[in-house]
């Protein structure tokens, strides 16, 4: 679903761009974060190739990277967010108390 605005900038519109055949309202089972888990510890993408040739890739989280809760998601949309908020609870830290983590290797 594409949010259009008309020429005058005052009207935003939402076009459903979808195929009818892509209709998911009568979808049953479906659970938001099934795979969440799962997900931030690593996956794997087999490929199948049409000349019968196959390729694994595996993916996990870059080095420093995080992944955040849905709830937490909504007030922080980048990272730019995520790292003024956390730098503000570091200053509020008494300096005897700081202690840096190392990351996991």
């Amino acid at each position: 679903m594409k949010k259009v605005i008309s020429d005058d900038r005052s009207e935003i519109s939402e076009i459903n761009d979808m195929k009818p055949e892509y209709d998911f309202s009568n979808m049953k089972g479906a659970v938001r974060g099934k795979y969440h888990k799962a997900y931030r510890a690593g996956h794997k993408v087999v490929i199948h190739r049409a000349d019968g040739t196959v390729s694994t890739q595996y993916f996990t989280l870059e080095e420093g990277a995080v992944m955040l809760e849905p709830d937490v998601r909504k007030y922080f949309t980048d990272s730019e967010s995520v790292n003024k908020a956390l730098r503000s609870l570091i200053e509020i830290i008494p300096s005897n108390n700081r202690t840096l983590i190392a990351p996991h290797r």
